[in-house]
């Protein structure tokens, strides 16, 4: 970690452009080490300083993203601070978020726009990679679905009330995830002035942060890919999807026959046998062992929050939160467990729901000379249902697809651990196809 650390930063503080990097829940900077020694092949240490933020390393990041935000904004105030006394003049900032990191990036750039650093700095990068922006509630109606999201989210302190959105933030009387995608906060002003706004989702086997909420969006058609056809770009093919029109359904006369269903169907199950065997008898014991240390993490953290809330130097972060008098005081209705997540399937409203956010597709497209920034439209029937999300979700893919994201799907095969894989969070054989996504990161949207 030391060693990371010492050669992420030049030393002779020559650059003008800074990139922070931000790790993800249970993280530590060594996660983000690949990525950060191929930023730095890319772009040498003449023109781009480094930072790997670790002042969230561990079970640090149960404490929440308010928390986690502020240490991280506190370790970039340093080192400009520290840049600067050097003689050193930095003028472009980009900030790179994995996973939970995303949301506590996004909560940083918030506080520094506040402190106003970006009237010095020009904000150029903002990435997110696997983030799940808009929570990791399961999208499921019933009474399953309500276990599942009351459990998960009481297992990682703050940070689980956070990402299940059942926290109410301040005094604004909402979730955090709601007030960061609010369009009057300080941390939507903050992000729509990044120069380049982008995000990379897997399409599958993400079981910490799924599709939807990585993508931001209300409809997930790699539930079934031998139902739809899937386009790449051509130069990161099978990996990146085509970003202006990424899938389809197939014609009805290229679907399996119903026999054929049946038969795969049956295999897998019997297949699946001795796997279900080892989880029935597995679970009931790592539930208990994983509450266990959930609850003693849970104190630990709010022990360490109570302490950073008496720290020195954060009276000049709780500054207000929204813009231009918006109401604060507006109210909203109101993985943890990656493997147990992962058996949770997907619901969907029924097709005469009011909330039709549709797949995007070429005819979706803002305006040609951007064709990766894309709309929801109601123009027409969506090709895939919608997910039977929150309202606030809904809000929130409704705001943040506003700020003009350039969406990055990825289709990593090799491994079933997609999350890890699509930043190379070690080094293995199975992990290499996230070597193509931070390659299509560096060569076609990193703008130095």
């Amino acid at each position: 970690m030391e060693e990371l650390e010492r050669t992420s930063i030049d030393p002779e503080r020559k650059a003008n452009h800074l990139c922070v990097l931000v790790h993800g829940l249970w993280g530590n900077p060594n996660h983000l080490s690949y990525l950060a020694k191929a930023l730095r092949e890319k772009h040498h240490d003449d023109k781009l300083n480094i930072l790997v933020a670790k002042s969230n390393s561990g079970t640090y990041t149960y404490d929440g993203i308010e928390t986690g935000g502020e240490r991280v904004t506190q370790e970039i105030e340093a080192l400009l601070q520290e840049l600067e006394q050097d003689g050193a003049s930095i003028t472009k900032l980009s900030i790179v978020g994995y996973s939970l990191g995303g949301l506590i990036a996004r909560y940083a750039i918030g506080l520094l726009h506040s402190k106003g650093w970006f009237e010095k700095i020009q904000p150029v990068n903002f990435t997110t990679f696997a983030t799940p922006h808009l929570g990791v509630r399961t999208p499921l109606r019933g009474y399953h679905s309500h276990l599942w999201n009351a459990f998960g989210s009481r297992t990682l302190s703050a940070s689980g009330r956070q990402l299940f959105t059942i926290d109410t933030f301040r005094d604004t009387k909402r979730p955090i995830l709601l007030v960061l995608a609010d369009p009057d906060s300080i941390f939507m002003r903050a992000l729509s002035l990044f120069k380049k706004k982008t995000l990379y989702a897997n399409i599958i086997n993400d079981r910490s942060a799924p599709y939807y909420t990585t993508a931001i969006t209300a409809t997930d058609p790699f539930v079934d890919l031998d139902a739809i056809n899937i386009r790449y770009l051509d130069s990161y093919s099978p990996n990146i999807l085509e970003p202006n029109n990424p899938v389809s359904p197939k014609p009805a006369q290229e679907t399996q026959s119903l026999y054929t269903r049946l038969s795969s169907g049956s295999q897998a199950l019997i297949t699946s046998v001795p796997l279900y065997t080892a989880l029935a008898a597995f679970i009931p014991i790592a539930t208990v062992v994983w509450t266990i240390n959930s609850g003693i993490q849970s104190i630990r953290s709010n022990k360490r929050i109570q302490i950073h809330e008496q720290g020195q130097g954060l009276d000049g972060y709780r500054i207000p939160l929204l813009m231009n008098g918006a109401n604060s005081a507006r109210s909203a209705v109101g993985g943890a467990f990656r493997r147990m997540n992962s058996t949770q399937g997907h619901d969907y409203l029924p097709e005469s729901s009011d909330e039709d956010l549709t797949s995007p597709t070429t005819s979706d497209l803002e305006e040609p000379s951007s064709p990766l920034v894309l709309k929801r439209t109601t123009s027409r029937k969506a090709d895939f249902p919608t997910l039977a999300l929150s309202d606030e979700q809904f809000e929130m893919i409704r705001n943040l697809d506003n700020v003009g994201w350039r969406k990055y799907l990825v289709h990593i095969q090799k491994h079933g651990h997609t999350h890890a894989a699509i930043v190379v969070r070690m080094q293995k054989p199975g992990f290499d196809e996230g070597k193509v996504v931070v390659r299509h990161w560096l060569d076609e949207e990193f703008e130095i």
